[in-house]
């Protein structure tokens, strides 16, 4: 890439593994998986997933916003399932091929029926029962819906699941690789959350804190979970 040419801020890299598994609620060793690939033994020896996730720039290591986006997503499949790899590419090249869209995992057409093939083949290849394909394609909608898209069906903004408020909870901390350099921060009030719990661990009081950025007690919560989430 030519140093003069400009990175799109969904691209541009910025989250190591750890940082990134961190912000979409997910095992290193799990996101590590879907980046780099895996080996795995068959009767005829030992074979090799492909990744699922492709980093922006070869050589760099990080991940882009678009990468957690798509991290995201799998992670719908996660919530009540074992992902087999195989069966996630599997049905994201039957989607893929259906459709024709590029990384379908960060596309807003996840949201009409290129979403519905790809879970129900999805559901096919682990065997899932009619009961068990509505009910993670409502985790996966769950998921897709914490998405703010732009007009073209591109991601604007992550808003990460908080396991203790659940899938359905307001949208409060947001990932946007426009606002505080791509780090979690208080939708609409723009403070990151970090800067939020580090004054409160400075036993600075409640209300300060709040005062200062025009938080409410729902928002201070909500930074509060986020960053005490393991």
């Amino acid at each position: 890439m030519n140093e003069t040419t400009p990175i799109d801020p969904l691209e541009r890299p910025r989250y190591g593994i750890a940082v990134a598994a961190r912000h979409v609620r997910i095992s290193p060793s799990t996101l590590r998986s879907w980046v780099a690939g895996r080996t795995y033994e068959t009767a005829e020896g030992n074979s090799y997933f492909h990744p699922l996730i492709h980093r922006p720039l070869p050589g760099d290591a990080r991940l882009s916003f678009s990468n957690l986006v798509e991290a995201h997503v799998l992670r719908s499949l996660r919530t009540k399932h074992d992902v087999p790899m195989s069966a996630v590419r599997d049905a994201l090249d039957y989607a893929s091929e259906n459709y024709r869209i590029e990384r379908l995992l960060l596309s807003g057409e996840l949201m009409t029926a290129a979403g519905k093939l790809f879970i129900e083949r999805f559901g096919q290849l682990v065997h899932l029962s009619r009961s068990g394909q509505l009910a993670i394609a409502e985790i996966f909608m769950g998921h897709l819906r914490r998405i703010d898209r732009d007009l073209e069906g591109s991601p604007l903004r992550l808003f990460p699941v908080i396991a203790s408020l659940g899938l359905g909870s307001a949208k409060i901390v947001a990932i946007d690789p426009n606002v505080s350099f791509g780090r979690p921060f208080i939708a609409g009030k723009g403070v990151r959350t970090a800067t939020i719990v580090e004054r409160l661990d400075a036993k600075e009081p409640r209300e300060v804190v709040a005062a200062d950025y025009g938080l409410t007690d729902a928002e201070i919560d909500a930074a509060i979970l986020y960053e005490r989430a393991a």
